[in-house]
Parts: C-alpha cells; sequence; structure tokens
C-alpha cells in the first residue's frame, strides 16, 4: 500500500464518512421502481422472469395454464429435452456414471452412442493435462481459502497459454470449453490442496488424474491422501454433478455468460465472469449456508425430533432472531420451483442410501423434519406469490459433508458441474450472435449545473 491509502485504511471514521456519502447519493426511492415499471432483478412483479432470449439447451417447468389459470405443478426439468428423472435414471439403471454423458447431451444436443460416449471420453481424458509448471508457478502461488478466486485466477493465466485465446469460431471455442471442463476438477482440488497446505499447515498432496476414472472418481482420487473412495460415494458425487450441470438461461451465472459473450470477449474471460457470479451467497454458495445453519440448528435445538422444537427455531431465523440474523432459511424455496425441485426430489432418493453408509440417520431424519416443516412456517409467516419447496441445495451440502469433502471446495464443484452449461450456453450465444446485451437503465438523477472547485461547499 502506498502510504495515503495505509492513512486512510488506518482512520476508518473517514472511509464510514466516504461510505454514508456514498449511499446518501446512490440511494434511489424504491416507489421510483414501480412509478418507472422497472422489473428488479429482471422479474415481475408476480415473480416471473423477463424474457430476455431463446435456448434449446434446457427447459424448465412449474406450473401449466389450465382453463386460463395459472397452476402450480411438481417441477420439470428437461436437458436438451430429455427429463433429467429419466436420464439419470439411466445411467444409475446400468450402473454408469452419467456426468460424461451429460456433458455430450449438453453440448451436441443428443444422447450419444456407446462408440461416440467412448470417443468423447478419450477426447476429454486428453484434455487433463496443464501446461508444464503450471501448478507450480500459478496453482501454488498466493493461495487463500476463496478456491473460488483461485479458480478464476487458473483460468485467465491459461489465455496467457492458448495461442488462439481470442479467436471466437465454433471449433475453437467448443475446444476451449472442452478443455475447462477436464481442467476445472484438477484445478479446484489443486487449489485446495495449495491453501490446506500454505494455509492450514497441513502435507502438500498432489495426485496426477487417473485417465481410467471418471471424473467424479477423480475428484475423490485427488482430494483423498490415500485416493481411496467407496463405489456409493463416487456415483452421488457423480449425480450431483449432473443435476447442477445446467439450469436455464436465466439463473445469474448462466446470464453472465451470455452477456459476457455478446461482448465479443474470450472464453477464458466469459467463464471467469461466470465464476464470480456463481461464487455469491445467493447462487452457488447456497450450500454452504444450508450446512451452516444446520450445524447451528443441531447445537441450539435439545431434541432434534422435537418438532415443535424445530419449527420455533425456524421461526427465529425468519424472525432475524438466529443463526446469521438474515431471515432466510436456507435451501428453502426457489425463484422458479413452487411444489418442488426435481433435482432435490432425485438427489433425496439417494441421500437416504449414503446416510446408512456413513452412519448419519439421525442427521437424515433432522433433514427432513426440517423439509416438512420450514414451508408450513414460511407461509405462516411471510406472504408468498408460490409454494416452497426445498431445493437442490438443501441436500447437495449434507452430501459433501458425509463425502469429507472441504467446505472451501462446495462452491467449486459446483462451477466443475455448471460449467458445461455456461460452455453449452456461450457457444449458443455465439451461434445465434447479433447484438451485443445491453439492457436499458433509467436515470432519476436530477441534472445540476458545474461548480468551479473554488466555490464548492
Amino acid at each position: 500500500m502506498k502510504n495515503q491509502d495505509l492513512e486512510m485504511f488506518n482512520a476508518p471514521d473517514k472511509m464510514r464518512k466516504l461510505a454514508d456519502l456514498c449511499v446518501k447519493k446512490s440511494s434511489i426511492p424504491p416507489e421510483l421502481y414501480v412509478e418507472h415499471s422497472v422489473n428488479r432483478g429482471l422479474r415481475d412483479q408476480n415473480g416471473n422472469g423477463v424474457v430476455t432470449g431463446l435456448t434449446e439447451i434446457s427447459e424448465i417447468n412449474s406450473f401449466k395454464m389450465i382453463d386460463g389459470v395459472k397452476t402450480p405443478i411438481e417441477g420439470e426439468l428437461f436437458y436438451r429435452g430429455v427429463p433429467i428423472a429419466d436420464l439419470t435414471e439411466g445411467f444409475i439403471k446400468e450402473k454408469r456414471f452419467g456426468f460424461e454423458e451429460t456433458v455430450y447431451l449438453l453440448l451436441f444436443g443428443k444422447l450419444p452412442t456407446v462408440r461416440e460416449l467412448e470417443e468423447f471420453n478419450d477426447i476429454l481424458v486428453s484434455y487433463r493435462t496443464l501446461p508444464v509448471n503450471f501448478v507450480r508457478d500459478v496453482v501454488l502461488k498466493a493461495p487463500n481459502s476463496d478456491i473460488m478466486n483461485s479458480l478464476a485466477k487458473s483460468i485467465l493465466t491459461l489465455y496467457s497459454y492458448d495461442p488462439y485465446a481470442n479467436e471466437n469460431d465454433v471449433p475453437n471455442v467448443l475446444r476451449q470449453c472442452l478443455q475447462l471442463i477436464s481442467l476445472f476438477p484438477i484445478l479446484s482440488v489443486y487449489a485446495y490442496q495449495a491453501y490446506n497446505h500454505y494455509g492450514l499447515n497441513n502435507s502438500l498432496i498432489i495426485h496426477n488424474p487417473d485417465p481410467k476414472l471418471s471424473i467424479a472418481e477423480n475428484i475423490l482420487y485427488m482430494l483423498r491422501p490415500d485416493s481411496s473412495y467407496t463405489e456409493a460415494e463416487a456415483r452421488i458425487l457423480d449425480l450431483a454433478l449432473v443435476l447442477h450441470a445446467e439450469h436455464g438461461g436465466g439463473n445469474n451465472s448462466t446470464f453472465t455468460t451470455h452477456v459476457v459473450t455478446s461482448s465479443g470477449t474470450d472464453t477464458y474471460s466469459t467463464m471467469a465472469a461466470a465464476l464470480s457470479s456463481l461464487k455469491g451467497h445467493r447462487h452457488g454458495g447456497a450450500n454452504i449456508k444450508v450446512v451452516q445453519m444446520f450445524e447451528d440448528m443441531k447445537k441450539t435445538l435439545k431434541n432434534w425430533e422435537d418438532e415443535e422444537e424445530i419449527a420455533n427455531y425456524l421461526r427465529k431465523i425468519l424472525h432475524k432472531e438466529a443463526f446469521d440474523k438474515s431471515g432466510l432459511i436456507y435451501g428453502m424455496g426457489h425463484a422458479i420451483y413452487s411444489l418442488s425441485d426435481p433435482r432435490a426430489k432425485i438427489f433425496k432418493k439417494f441421500v437416504g442410501t449414503l446416510c446408512t453408509e456413513k452412519h448419519r440417520e439421525k442427521e437424515y431424519n433432522l433433514y427432513k423434519a426440517v423439509e416438512r416443516i420450514a414451508p408450513k412456517v414460511i407461509a405462516e409467516e411471510r406472504k408468498i406469490y408460490k409454494g416452497v419447496s426445498a431445493n437442490i441445495d438443501f441436500y447437495s451440502g449434507f452430501v459433501y459433508t458425509m463425502l469429507d469433502l472441504p467446505l472451501e471446495l462446495y462452491t467449486p464443484i459446483f462451477a466443475i458441474s455448471r460449467i458445461v452449461g455456461w460452455s453449452a450456453h456461450r457457444l449458443e450465444e455465439i451461434i445465434n450472435a447479433g447484438k451485443i446485451i445491453r439492457p436499458a437503465y433509467v436515470s432519476v438523477s436530477p441534472q445540476v449545473e458545474y461548480v468551479p472547485i473554488g466555490e464548492r461547499k
């Protein structure tokens, strides 16, 4: 820091005064948003998303029009027209890992044949190689507990190693996307290992990925000191990757992908921007909050089976009297789904199996109780325009704790999965490109005259 920076840093009262001025001059009266018909968050007064584009990559349904009435239904999610329930049931029934197949489906719009999948897996394996000394020179330098930031640093640095980094023709962008899909697991785990060593003073362990293993298996293989894992662990992590891979063009990080891509920038910058969006606690970081909320709940509740005590704790959360005082019951509710999140329903079927293996049945029963009680409490305490149900974040964090995954990797695992959706949407934006995305903002600031500096008060 320069001397003037240190002076400001050591004078919080001065910074507070400047911050207060910033707030005073930047606060817009809420009624002006209504007056100018501004859909804040690109959602209308009924919570419906404002249509900003078209996509063939995925479809989400939460209601149907029946006799002219918008009627809530059980949530539906389709990947390239294939119901997510059928997709997951297919590879689980055949005892196959499904994430690589899902990558193929989302990128190319069709389910692969056996041969196509084998050839595609060979391509992904061939891209699981970092540049010479990249781990030493980039990943292990300046490690920190926020693995998402470390991941973004690595992605932006990979730009320098790509002689065709700025070429945005479809074959080149597809190549870049496939490389990043293959490298995200490695970069994420290595970034954590660097932090675990330099930040937490534990042994530095770097395992090369095994070309014979799936992406889900390799995450556990590279992360654990002895590289061991059970089949159940690998399969439920694989399922988590499939369920998080894509969720429409309107979610914050995917919309970011479209916006940044429309400017004509490169793939590395686009993916770094999407990562920055995903790391927010209102988006990809939500499952961390769920785990932390349950840890507080387990310490606070005297009887985990007392439903009235659970309900009272949830009321205190809503009244900003418990946990982080945010007023939010994390993992409950979704911007689109009302009656159910299809991803949570699928995931829940397999959580019980892992709970039995890990001897965590008591905690699982607490999760199920909160899932059952929370919608009733929210309905009593809040005015809601649609139903409330558990979302995918509700159980994913719990699963990650049973897999002994460090908290620092929860959101990066989301990114390892969601880069598939980002890649598909980036390609879709490039293929259908026409205009830079530039929504309008209405200025409500009064015009003022310029005052010479010597006359200002």
